[in-house]
């Protein structure tokens, strides 16, 4: 292709001055959980601001949707692909620091099952909660992961963000909000860093804990599968696996995707599902919760590439 018909991302691509990598329809199923997804317009892996700033631009300029995606985690896209660009956070991202005070500064595109481990090696405790939980630090904030007993935004300090028109901002602790599975940011900024208060403990205690932890997550949860996480939330005052269970539905097949028989909140890949398999699968049993108990139910995992009334009503 002559460089003038290239686009901006095209030429991206080989500019030795950008901090990342561009692929071009790049399958998503390399880059979910759940194996599954058709190739993305653009995958574009940036390892400083000033790469994401870039990527932001041109999505801007050529009038493209994003999406940052941390591992992929709580993801479905569709068969036929995203029109747009996906961003993952690497480089600088990953990095983390531990001060003598408790406090760690790390970047979003740090694995969470990462911090979860070096908070345990610096002898620090307060991150137990996540051991096994997949996805990034990013990730984490924006869906406020955790417990109902313990979650990520009881532990910070500050978030610090980056939006294509006003760069930079940090967030302190009072300026936020936190709700189940919800944060306050804006859809259109992207967190970038994060300071959390954690605290000094014997690590005997915080092994202990997390052992326990990770072996109740291997016998109540399908981890010999792909799957996306959680599918629903749970509605006030109920567990949603157990509604689902209730209402017969563990074991419920579309193609190879199935409601997990060890876990009903969870919908695996039994090894060659689709993303329309997965999507047809969810919404049945969120009708037959609905015919059931009169519950809508709302779903944690994030839909990309679908049309927005995808779902029957």
């Amino acid at each position: 292709m002559a460089a003038r018909h290239a686009s901006e991302l095209e030429l991206l691509r080989f500019d030795d001055e950008f901090e990342g990598d561009i692929r071009l329809n790049e399958p998503m199923a390399r880059h979910t959980t759940y194996r599954i997804g058709g190739p993305a317009h653009a995958y574009a892996q940036v390892n400083s601001i000033a790469a994401l700033a870039t990527v932001l631009k041109v999505c801007a300029d050529e009038g493209l949707s994003w999406f940052v995606s941390g591992k992929g985690s709580n993801l479905l896209v569709s068969d036929e692909g995203y029109p747009g660009v996906v961003i993952a956070l690497a480089g600088e991202f990953r990095a983390w620091q531990f001060d003598e005070e408790g406090t760690v500064v790390v970047g979003a595109g740090t694995m969470l099952s990462r911090l979860v481990q070096e908070a345990f090696h610096h002898g620090y405790s307060g991150m137990e909660f996540a051991v096994g939980t997949p996805g990034t630090v990013g990730g984490a904030l924006v869906q406020n992961a955790g417990t109902a007993q313990d979650w990520i935004g009881s532990r910070v300090v500050s978030v610090t963000t980056f939006n294509a028109e006003r760069g930079l901002r940090r967030y302190v602790a009072s300026e936020l909000s936190w709700g189940y599975r919800s944060s306050s940011f804006s859809p259109d900024e992207v967190i970038v860093e994060c300071e959390l208060r954690l605290q000094k403990a014997f690590s005997s205690a915080v092994s202990e804990r997390m052992n326990s932890l990770l072996s109740r997550r291997k016998e109540s949860q399908p981890l010999e599968y792909p799957t996306c996480g959680s599918v629903f939330m749970n509605p006030e005052g109920e567990s949603v696996g157990k509604l689902i269970e209730d209402a017969g539905l563990k074991g419920k097949r579309c193609g190879d995707a199935q409601v997990s028989e060890k876990h009903a909140n969870f919908i695996v890949n039994r090894g060659s599902a689709t993303a329309q398999d997965v999507a047809t699968l969810i919404n049945e049993v969120r009708l037959e919760v609905r015919r059931r108990y009169g519950i809508e139910l709302q779903t944690e995992v994030k839909f990309l590439g679908f049309p927005n009334d995808f779902f029957e009503e």
